[in-house]
C-alpha cells in the first residue's frame, strides 16, 4: 500500500511538472507574438496604420518554419486578438492560441522562419475564425495585405478581403497570400494558458478571462497604437 501511495504522489507530481512546462511554453508563444509585432509595426514601410486601426482581429505568428508544413501534421502557431465590446469598438482583450496549416505555406518560406500578421477587417471574418476551422479564400476571403502608401492605391484589395496577410523573413516585410491554408483555434494550447477549457469565442467574445501577464506587451502595444475601432461605423453595427 505505501509503494502504491509512493507511486501515486511521483506521477501527480511529474504530471503537476509536466504541465507547468507545457503553460510556461504557451506564455512564451504569447510574449513572442508582443515581440514580434512590436519590431514589424517599427519596420519604415510596415503595415498601414489605417488599415490597423480598421481591423476588428490581428492574429500573429511568429517564427513558422517551412519544416513544420510536412508529414506530421504539424504546424505554425500563433494567437488571435480581438478588440471587445458589441461591435467591436472596445479595447484590445485576451488572446487566444491559434494554429495556421497548410502545405501551400511551406513553399513560400524557403527554407526560413517567417512571421505572419493577418488583419482580419469585418465582423463576419472575425465570426467565422471564432466558430471553426476556416480556410483562407474558401471560408473567408483573403488578400496580401497592401503595405505603406501602395495602400492608397489598393482600396478594391481592402474593401473585398476579410482578411489581409503580411510576413517578415530576413528582414523583408510584404503582404503575402496565404490562400489555401486553414486556421484554427488551438484548443489544447488554450487550456494550457488559462487552466481550463475555453473556446475562442469564451476568451475572446465572453470575457471568460482577463488578460494574462505574458500577454501585456501585446495588450499595451495595440492599445497604444490603435486605441479606436475607425471602420464606417455602419460596417459595425
Amino acid at each position: 500500500m505505501k509503494k502504491f501511495a509512493m507511486c501515486f504522489v511521483i506521477f501527480l507530481m511529474s504530471a503537476t511538472a509536466t504541465f507547468a512546462a507545457d503553460d510556461e511554453h504557451e506564455q512564451d508563444r504569447v510574449r513572442e507574438t508582443g515581440t514580434v509585432l512590436k519590431e514589424i509595426l517599427n519596420i519604415p514601410d510596415d503595415i498601414p496604420h489605417e488599415l490597423l486601426d480598421k481591423a476588428e482581429c490581428l492574429i500573429i505568428l511568429p517564427s513558422v518554419k517551412k519544416g513544420a508544413f510536412g508529414i506530421g501534421g504539424s504546424y505554425g502557431r500563433g494567437v488571435m486578438v480581438c478588440r471587445s465590446g458589441e461591435h467591436y469598438r472596445g479595447r484590445w482583450g485576451a488572446p487566444a492560441l491559434y494554429a495556421l496549416e497548410g502545405v501551400s505555406i511551406g513553399f513560400q518560406l524557403g527554407g526560413q522562419a517567417t512571421d505572419f500578421v493577418l488583419l482580419v477587417m469585418n465582423q463576419k471574418g472575425a465570426q467565422s475564425l471564432l466558430s471553426s476551422k476556416v480556410k483562407l479564400g474558401a471560408d473567408a476571403s483573403a488578400a496580401a495585405g497592401p503595405k505603406g502608401r501602395t495602400a492608397e492605391g489598393a482600396t478594391d484589395i481592402v474593401m473585398s478581403a476579410e482578411i489581409l496577410s503580411y510576413s517578415r523573413n530576413k528582414g523583408l516585410f510584404a503582404g503575402v497570400s496565404l490562400e489555401g491554408s486553414t486556421l484554427r483555434s488551438d484548443g489544447g494550447a488554450n487550456e494550457k494558458l488559462y487552466g481550463k477549457k475555453l473556446s475562442a469565442k469564451e476568451i475572446i467574445r465572453d470575457g471568460r478571462v482577463g488578460v494574462p501577464a505574458c500577454s501585456h506587451e501585446l495588450d499595451f502595444l495595440l492599445n497604444t497604437k490603435s486605441p479606436i475601432n475607425r471602420s464606417d461605423p455602419k460596417s459595425l453595427e
